[in-house]
């Protein structure tokens, strides 16, 4: 299996047929227990809880995918950010990017404060961010790459590097690549981490993480936390995953080939301040987007000329692009990050990072490009 390639990995690693029926498609364990023949004697399930086969199937492939050994999925993103933060000890010190997830700065600001010392350092800069480590000397490096919603690009293996040298873990979300078009576990990451509601899954019907990773003693330490806290991903909702991975790779190829012409459009166009996409040679990481990563993924950040309302005018009059909080399917979305998903960081937080009121996120889908770049036109044409 190792030896396929990743078009072949995510139609057979784990899809293989059902060995007492001989079904194409996996069927779905949807059952909460398993009978024992004696008290603890199993075969391999006792409980779905802990253990599912449907969930073992995603799970076999998502680390195949991530070249990772293990891989635990969860029933969100943020749950698998919550098992990460129980697994430390009591009052570590973690670095994170400047720029993460709204929904992860408002869980380590608000939820693991007291549990956790968190840093918010800029990881972009290798420099500056070896420096930082060596004052805080951290148990626990967060690194976005691209980082959400500004798409800043950190070195992956130069940060690994880092850590390792400060003995520090390095955990990585590959969200907006997703394991197609970067593996940061070959770059040198402890943890790779996934809400698989995104790409990973890409219909927009899956609510999901994943945490891939090559230490025994991690997976020891995260199921154990996984099995006592709970946060499992349903069966359902895993045979879904996997239906939804088979097409990845095409849909990547998709997303990037339609983000790559949008991209050249905004840049071109008299209402766009500014256009934030790794795939651009503007984009001030791009030599280093092209050396670790082996595409620039569908997500386009830029900035409408003017404010709020010039914002809201255009998010009003777009119909192909859906105003909704989330990423990666099929359909494209347009957020407003400062109204929307990046709501929960202060006003001034992100404002000091760039995160404006005219800032605009686009998760480009896989439809016709002519047809939705037709419709930011007729938007555009309304601000």
């Amino acid at each position: 299996m190792k030896e396929m390639k990743f078009e072949t990995k995510v139609i057979h690693v784990g899809g293989e047929p059902d060995p007492v029926t001989g079904a194409i498609m996996p069927p779905i364990f949807q059952t909460s227990t398993y009978v024992q023949s004696s008290p603890g004697e199993h075969k391999g399930y006792e409980y779905t809880r802990s253990h599912n086969p449907t969930r073992t199937r995603l799970e076999t492939l998502l680390a195949s995918l991530e070249n990772a050994k293990h891989c635990l999925v969860t029933s969100s993103g943020l749950a698998a950010s919550s098992l990460i933060m129980h697994m430390l000890p009591k009052g570590s010190k973690i670095i994170c990017g400047d720029d993460v997830y709204g929904g992860t700065y408002r869980l380590f600001t608000k939820v693991f404060q007291d549990m956790h010392e968190f840093h918010f350092v800029d990881t972009t800069n290798l420099s500056t961010f070896e420096t930082a480590v060596d004052k805080i000397k951290p148990a626990l490096i967060w690194v976005e790459t691209p980082t959400n919603p500004l798409l800043k690009i950190s070195d992956i293996k130069g940060i690994s590097a880092i850590a390792k040298k400060n003995g520090a873990m390095t955990v990585v979300d590959n969200t907006f690549m997703s394991p197609y078009f970067q593996n940061p576990i070959t770059l040198g990451a402890d943890i790779v981490i996934h809400s698989m509601t995104k790409f990973i899954n890409g219909h927009s019907d899956v609510v999901g993480g994943a945490m891939m990773f090559n230490s025994d003693d991690l997976h020891k330490k995260l199921f154990y936390l996984q099995n006592a806290i709970g946060p499992c991903q349903s069966p359902f909702d895993s045979w879904l995953v996997i239906r939804g991975i088979k097409t990845l790779a095409l849909r990547m190829k998709a997303h990037q080939e339609n983000a790559m012409k949008i991209a050249k459009f905004l840049e071109t166009h008299p209402k766009v301040e500014k256009v934030i996409y790794p795939g651009l040679t503007s984009h001030p990481q791009h030599a280093l987007a092209k050396s670790q990563m082996s595409g620039f993924g569908g997500m386009i950040t830029f900035f409408v000329k003017g404010g709020i309302e010039e914002s809201r005018r255009f998010l009003e009059n777009v119909h192909l692009f859906a105003l909704a909080e989330s990423l990666g399917g099929v359909e494209s979305l347009v957020d407003h990050p400062a109204i929307m998903t990046h709501a929960s960081i202060p006003k001034e937080v992100r404002e000091g990072l760039g995160i404006y009121d005219n800032l605009i996120r686009l998760s480009v889908g896989v439809e016709d490009c002519d047809d939705l770049i037709g419709d930011l036109n007729t938007a555009f044409g309304k601000v």
